[in-house]
């Protein structure tokens, strides 16, 4: 029997920020959102770290020398530019989402009120169709070189969306191969995997079809790009940062797998691009038949998980 709520429009957005643009990064967003509405789409998907953009210039610049002026100087810029959800930064997307019945996924680098206002986080957002945040999802532990500008994240948005007939939940990047995380969205009813990325086919070949195959749903790869023409030439410290022999930082990757692990949209590299794909439900369920991870094939009596969603916080006020 089919339901009629089967089939979900979605659009997986691979572009190039305006880095270290958080205003001119939105204003190019609302294009694609408005183009993929327009496309049928129930979703849109960005980037991780999109707004305003990925920390590339560590790696380039000595990003590890303690007290370098340059390091303070990016750090400084990067936090000016970095989304505060709280101050309305994200009201164009929200008020867009409203109007054309859209959710967006996006990655940000956020600028919390509630840790001080000082730190930054790789924060995956998740608003809704009515235009509401459903979801802010800071990056439990930043990779390698991100610990230098990134602070870690906490349990609070390890949580799943519903979105017709699919449970939707996301991580970001490296999150996207600790264990734990995913079997927690697993076990939250999740049917429609998103994984977001900085941009880099290396990271998205294999993990896709692997997290469908485990988890037996759909999964969204949506990276971003990072060409020598997308970076701003008024940027600080460009020269450091690009250098003579300018190289693409991020090449993209963006894909998706069904349930049963194969291919429907194999990795695109190097373009700027709208990817448009229907899912139907009813994959889920069959693929669903022999293995279910947090169901039927699952033994909580022999082992189970246990999340912490509290926000962390320095300061617990007593009235």
């Amino acid at each position: 029997m089919r339901i009629n709520d089967d089939l979900l429009q979605v659009g997986l957005a691979q572009i190039a920020p305006v880095w270290l643009n958080r205003e001119g990064t939105i204003d190019k967003m609302v294009s694609y959102v408005a183009q993929a509405a327009e496309s049928g789409c129930r979703l849109v998907v960005f980037g991780e770290a999109l707004i305003p953009g990925y920390p590339f210039w560590i790696e380039r610049t000595d990003g590890a020398r303690f007290n370098s002026p340059l390091q303070k100087e990016m750090h400084a810029h990067y936090m000016a530019q970095a989304v505060q959800i709280e101050t309305g930064h994200l009201q164009p997307l929200m008020d867009l989402a409203a109007q054309k019945e859209i959710a967006i996924v996006t990655g940000t680098i956020e600028r919390p009120s509630d840790r001080g206002g000082h730190s930054l986080y790789c924060s995956l957002v998740t608003i809704t169709p009515q235009g509401e945040i459903a979801n802010v999802h800071r990056k439990l532990m930043p990779t390698y070189e991100e610990r230098l500008t990134w602070s870690a994240g906490d349990g609070h948005g390890l949580r799943t969306h519903k979105l017709g007939a699919f449970t939707v939940g996301a991580l970001n990047c490296w999150e996207n191969w600790m264990p734990l995380p995913r079997a927690a969205l697993y076990a939250l009813g999740e049917d429609l995997h998103i994984a977001v990325w900085p941009g880099s086919v290396h990271n998205t070949h294999d993990i896709t079809r692997f997290i469908a195959k485990e988890s037996r749903s759909y999964v969204l790869s949506v990276s971003g790009l990072m060409r020598p023409q997308d970076v701003p030439v008024e940027l600080p410290h460009l020269e450091e940062i690009v250098g003579d022999n300018p190289v693409t930082m991020a090449n993209g990757g963006s894909c998706a797998a069904g349930p049963n692990g194969k291919w429907l949209i194999e990795p695109v590299v190097e373009q700027e691009t709208l990817l448009l794909i229907t899912l139907d439900h009813q994959r889920v369920r069959e693929e669903r038949q022999n293995f279910d991870p947090a169901g039927h094939y699952s033994r909580p009596d022999v082992t189970q998980l246990t999340i912490n969603r509290r926000r962390q916080t320095t300061l617990l006020i007593e009235e």
